[in-house]
C-alpha cells in the first residue's frame, strides 16, 4: 500500500509543477507556441506579413526630426560647398 501511496504523491507533485510553469511562464509559452504553430504550416508565408517597422537603422538619439531633414537635404546650386 506503501508504494501506491508514494507513487499518487509524486504523481500529484508533477502535476502541480506542471501547472505552476504553466501559469509563471504563460506569455513565453505562449509566444513559443505561436511560432511552432507558423512554422509547421505549410500555408504560412512569413512575406506575407505586414511589417510596419520604421525605425532608422541607427537612430541618433540626440537629434529632432528638423535636424535629420537638414542633414540629409541635397547639395543645390545655391549651396557653397568647400
Amino acid at each position: 500500500m506503501g508504494a501506491i501511496t508514494t507513487s499518487v504523491i509524486a504523481i500529484a507533485a508533477l502535476v502541480l509543477g506542471w501547472i505552476t510553469m504553466e501559469i509563471a511562464c504563460k506569455p513565453c509559452l505562449d509566444k513559443g507556441r505561436e511560432a511552432i504553430d507558423r512554422s509547421l504550416d505549410p500555408n504560412y508565408d512569413p512575406d506575407d506579413d505586414n511589417n510596419l517597422i520604421q525605425a532608422p537603422l541607427n537612430p541618433n538619439p540626440n537629434s529632432s526630426p528638423d535636424d535629420v531633414k537638414e542633414h540629409n537635404a541635397p547639395a543645390t546650386a545655391s549651396t557653397k560647398i568647400v
